[in-house]
């Protein structure tokens, strides 16, 4: 179901959310917002509850598969995020061209995740087979790394160079090709996709994974590469990076193809903050200083997160 791009404000869902929750709408005033990017992500508090919403209808099988996704990782004893049926047993539930889920809330976190928390949970996640039959069959997607650049250029519109799209747009297609002719070191099969530890809550007993929507069925060595590329554009330290390496047990950077799979993630995310860059002057300082060190080649100017 595709409908036009909705600008996603605080305002825009917290109304949602109140739609959301009708018997609870006293106490959505409350509700903290975690997040607003491609999602707005409220804890509800007092109902141990998130709610996650959408920008728009067009992630319906998304958000459907990372439902079932959560199932199949809670029957397999991962320790990841768990849906809340509460308010909804089938989800997701659309609201005013919105899509929302229902999470169970986790305990506060003991500490900050690191590097080494999620090399740990990526281990777990490298060594799941791939999901079975039954209960009903579910079938990952491939990683799809690229696929939103359109979108995200379509929604940078006038904020950014035309030039500058273009030159994305072509980049995309070029490691689009490039990323289809890797051969792999490890295994291909279950992987997040998003291997951030911003993606690690760490509660009482343990880590545990969040944010499931980029759970694909693809080379290992994605995962890995998100991590090399956090030391080398994001600031992460040394001895940090090489703890994530320890855990793991081996360095995705000793792959011929990391910096295919680097170059990939880089159109992507460069093309993210793009999205961002109409009425917002810091998205537009970080766009240009993205696009001006992938134009120039240069590997080692500092990304800030976004």
């Amino acid at each position: 179901m595709a409908v036009a791009d909705v600008a996603l404000t605080e305002e825009r869902a917290r109304a949602v959310l109140s739609a959301a929750l009708p018997p609870y709408r006293a106490g959505t005033a409350e509700a903290r917002l975690l997040a607003l990017g491609e999602n707005a992500v409220f804890a509800v508090d007092s109902l141990s509850l998130v709610v996650r919403i959408s920008r728009d209808l067009e992630v319906w099988d998304r958000a459907a598969r990372e439902l079932r996704i959560a199932d199949w990782l809670a029957r397999e004893g991962l320790p990841a995020v768990r849906p809340d049926r509460r308010f909804g047993p089938e989800q997701p539930l659309p609201f005013a061209n919105h899509l929302v889920t229902y999470w169970q809330r986790l305990p506060d976190p003991v500490r900050p995740a690191g590097p080494r928390d999620l090399a740990e949970l990526l281990r777990m996640v490298h060594a799941l087979p791939d999901p079975p039959a039954d209960p009903a069959p579910l079938t990952l997607p491939r990683r799809d790394l690229l696929g939103g650049v359109e979108r995200w250029l379509r929604l940078a519109g006038d904020a950014i160079d035309p030039a500058d799209a273009a030159y994305l747009r072509a980049r995309r297609d070029d490691f689009a090709t490039a990323v289809e002719e890797l051969a792999p070191r490890l295994t291909p099969g279950p992987i997040h996709g998003d291997a951030l530890p911003r993606n690690v809550h760490i509660g009482p007993d343990g880590p545990v994974l969040v944010d499931l929507e980029t759970f694909s069925h693809d080379l290992r060595e994605h995962d890995l590469v998100v991590m090399a590329l956090s030391r080398d554009r994001y600031g992460l330290g040394a001895a940090e990076y090489d703890a994530f390496v320890a855990e793991y047990g081996w360095d995705v950077r000793e792959w011929p193809g990391c910096a295919v799979l680097r170059g990939a993630r880089e159109t992507a995310s460069c093309a993210w903050v793009s999205q961002h860059a109409p009425g917002n002057p810091a998205a537009r300082t970080e766009f240009a200083r993205r696009i001006a060190s992938l134009r120039e080649g240069d590997t080692a100017v500092r990304w800030h997160t976004f």
